[in-house]
């Protein structure tokens, strides 16, 4: 089983150099997904995503020995190939998806029709020894568009970051990076791929461990056999960190019971206690389950039904009690 992982290395004492490379990309993005959705009828009988690929570039695209038919060289100036090779694979899925949706739309028209495809908020990858190099433990060069032009930058790398990639990582492949932006900071994303072999344990002698995420309690986790024996059932209570995030939603409550909406600094600390809840919790499910060698790890199912009922129940006083509901961002294998 091939599993892909992804971890945030933070770009120290950059901000607003990075700002023209993403809107460039997502300028020839868009650019690209007009291309595609005049010469749909071409593009979807071509099989291979590099041959769609080649076939939307050689529209493009002007060399020696082809003539592009759209001016895209003269919008995008020196825009590096690897780079708007990763814009024309973006354009083509988008608008694959786009068309697969309209087609299922027009067989059920169920709700309103799907919109036209955009750039939206992408972020580019950058592709190794053409954009992105490692030339120190905590220093790497990228290619951005900087004074005009398309040049190499040195930027500084977090060392805590790049520390535990280097402890927990190096036995997976390292896939290029993505430039990405989370509030007011950059980041690179490293995707990292490894084939992991699944046990082969009959079902009938699979342990389970079954995780109920309530509100009273972060989980419940209920380890048990195939039969239905339970093996042991365990209780997650964080009940100091509960208390600091209805405190925190009181705040805001307060706060905006006298008019002051916007309260970024309370809602920042909410986000961030929610987000402590949410690691400590996926943190106890993965003792429990290494404890008891499990096979499987199965949650709850919330539909529709269960949002509403669980909004209701919660009694909220204000939006903050929605918007804080805890998430578990749980990775069995990245558990060390």
């Amino acid at each position: 089983m091939k599993i892909i992982s992804t971890y945030s290395v933070k770009i120290k004492h950059y901000n607003r150099i990075f700002r023209d490379t993403v809107s460039i990309y997502r300028n020839a993005v868009d650019f690209f997904i007009q291309v595609c959705l005049e010469k749909w009828d071409t593009l979807s009988s071509i099989t291979g995503n590099v041959f769609q690929q080649q076939f939307i570039e050689k529209l493009c695209h002007t060399t020696k020995g082809n003539v592009a038919v759209y001016d895209f060289d003269s919008m995008f100036y020196k825009m590096p190939s690897y780079l708007r090779r990763g814009a024309i694979s973006e354009a083509i899925g988008k608008v694959s998806s786009y068309k697969s949706s309209l087609l299922n739309w027009k067989e059920n028209p169920a709700g309103r029709q799907p919109s036209a495809p955009k750039a939206g908020f992408v972020f580019p990858s950058l592709y190794r020894t053409v954009m992105y190099n490692q030339t120190g433990d905590y220093t790497a060069r990228i290619k951005v568009y900087i004074r005009n032009t398309w040049d190499w930058i040195t930027v500084d790398l977090r060392k805590s970051d790049m520390d535990y990639i280097n402890r927990w990582c190096n036995s997976r492949k390292k896939c290029a990076p993505t430039l990405q932006k989370r509030g007011k900071e950059w980041f690179l994303d490293f995707p990292f791929e490894e084939n992991v072999k699944l046990n082969d344990t009959d079902v009938t002698d699979q342990t389970i461990v079954a995780v109920d995420l309530g509100i009273n309690t972060a989980a419940t986790v209920s380890v048990m056999c195939s039969d239905g024996t339970i093996l042991g059932r365990h209780f997650c209570k964080l009940s100091k960190e509960t208390d600091h995030l209805s405190h925190s939603i009181n705040r805001i409550k307060k706060a905006q019971r006298y008019g002051n909406y916007k309260t970024p600094r309370l809602w920042a600390k909410a986000k961030g206690i929610n987000h402590d809840i949410a690691v400590k919790t996926a943190n106890f499910i993965m003792d429990v389950a290494v404890r008891y060698n499990a096979d499987v790890i199965v949650f709850e199912h919330l539909g529709k039904m269960a949002k509403s009922a669980a909004r209701k129940s919660r009694n909220s006083k204000c939006g903050a009690v929605r918007k804080c509901s805890p998430s578990l961002p749980i990775r069995l294998t990245d558990y060390p």
